[in-house]
């Protein structure tokens, strides 16, 4: 749902670390897609909650989820261009 008329951005994956975040972020900048990353970094928990869930969360406009996605499983098994 859209309140204020601005796009919403909503969660697409979970990632698995922190390489893996920055290769898929550079990726979409690339093809223009516009995206969040969120990590689950605390420093009062010195990176516990990364260990336990995955380094984060990627967020971008539902549009572009089957993209992304497939963006996503590319890179899982190293069959990214």
């Amino acid at each position: 749902m859209q309140t204020s008329g601005k796009p919403q951005f909503i969660q697409i994956a979970v990632l698995e670390n922190a390489i893996e975040a920055q290769l898929i972020g550079s990726i979409l900048d690339q093809r223009g897609i516009p995206h969040r990353l969120r990590s689950y970094y605390d420093t009062a928990y010195d990176g516990l909650f990364q260990f336990q869930k995955g380094w984060g969360k990627l967020y971008a406009l539902l549009t572009h989820e089957q993209e992304i996605l497939q963006i996503v499983k590319d890179v899982r098994s190293n069959n990214f261009n």
